[in-house]
């Protein structure tokens, strides 16, 4: 009797993998709250640092992975998919929810055979599909055809960020019923309410990892632009190297832009409303996103955008509505950009205002929470293979 009692009340887990913690709190911090609220047990493997505490605290298991995010060894592979099997057998998941490239190639090569339903989530498609040299093309198309492989069995479905990611995978063979649109990780837009502009001088900002795919050379050959014409604009980088991506840029570089008049390199930010406080608008010029929550975060706080027309950025940054877009890499069409902001205080306004109003109402933590529960309670409850609503 007891031992059936135990068997109906059992609560449902939900098992995230992602490479560091750090990162989990960064962006899966709102839906997995969501699902613990939901009744789920949460889990989390990942390279534990020195976020420990953070992530016990909201009642959450921790197990730790030991892998290198930056590694592409097979070997370093196979590694973490039997560690990562080792947990799920301990853990027995009734979601698996793998988080970016990797994790989706380790998690999805551990559950073969396993009864878990699995969750890939897509944030982006990341360096290996955006060089253009012919050894990382030849990487990239190995990579695709593991992911239509692995993203096409059964109990297995995989959530991107926009319709351009969407596209991406079903032209590498991954079959639409196994696709599902989530945009992006969630914004508290209950937290992160529209401040006032500051004083001029007019202040653009860029967060994130200081990286060539983020379009951080770009910005800064932009700003030396807008300087020969004689405009005055203060840039601010916020963000580090990242010297497991092969596009980050060096310290030594990022102290040399830090010596140059109106650009201050400020490292890693840990209050950024206090950062968006003191700027007038929220650049980013990546060359690919899933869902940027730099720019989430800074439309939720009433800042306007200057960003490129790629995919991920064009889902919040809308030209003419919310933002000032420019074509990727174009460091003058980035300036003129800019520029044009920088000289019209209202249509930093206007945009700032339809920025936030965007925001909450297709980005906050709780529409993308609920959206996400949903898709677990209807992967739990379905003896199909097909996503029927999404």
């Amino acid at each position: 009797m007891w031992h059936t009692y135990f068997m109906t009340s059992k609560r449902k887990r939900v098992l995230y993998l992602q490479t560091e913690d750090r990162a989990f709190l960064l962006h899966r911090l709102p839906m997995s709250r969501a699902a613990r609220d939901a009744g789920f047990d949460v889990h989390v493997a990942t390279r534990v640092g020195d976020r420990r505490t953070e992530i016990e605290s909201e009642g959450f298991t921790l197990h730790h992975i030991d892998w290198a995010r930056g590694s592409r060894s097979p070997f370093n592979l196979a590694q973490a998919a039997m560690q990562i099997r080792r947990v799920i057998h301990r853990v027995a998941p009734d979601i698996l929810h793998n988080v970016a490239v990797k994790p989706t190639l380790a998690g999805s090569l551990a559950s073969l055979g396993m009864k878990h339903k699995v969750v890939n989530n897509i944030a982006g498609l990341g360096s290996a599909f955006l060089s253009k040299s012919p050894h990382k093309r030849i990487m990239a198309a190995g990579l695709a055809q593991a992911l239509r492989l692995l993203m096409n069995q059964r109990r297995v479905c995989t959530i991107v960020q926009n319709p351009d990611d969407r596209v991406f995978l079903l032209k590498i063979g991954v079959r639409p019923e196994k696709i599902v649109i989530i945009a992006g990780s969630g914004v508290d837009t209950k937290a992160l309410q529209p401040l006032p502009e500051p004083e001029e001088p007019v202040v653009a900002t860029f967060v994130g990892r200081m990286l060539e795919d983020k379009g951080v050379r770009a910005l800064v050959e932009a700003h030396g632009i807008l300087s020969k014409r004689g405009t005055s604009l203060k840039l601010l980088l916020a963000g580090t190297p990242d010297p497991e991506n092969p596009t980050s840029i060096s310290e030594s570089e990022l102290a040399i832009w830090n010596s140059r008049d109106g650009l201050e390199w400020l490292g890693h930010v840990n209050d950024v409303t206090a950062l968006w406080a003191k700027s007038h608008i929220a650049v980013l010029p990546s060359r690919r996103e899933g869902l940027p929550k730099s720019l989430l975060e800074a439309a939720a706080l009433g800042r306007p955008i200057v960003a490129s027309d790629a995919p991920g950025c064009r889902e919040i940054a809308v030209d003419g509505m919310t933002a000032l877009t420019h074509p990727i890499d174009d460091a003058k069409a980035i300036a003129d950009a800019l520029q044009r902001l920088r000289d019209n205080a209202d249509l930093r306004k206007r945009y700032g205002a339809a920025a936030r109003q965007l925001v909450v109402e297709h980005f906050s933590n709780d529409i993308i929470g609920s959206q996400t529960v949903e898709l677990y309670n209807q992967l739990i409850s379905s003896t199909s293979d097909l996503l029927a609503r999404h």
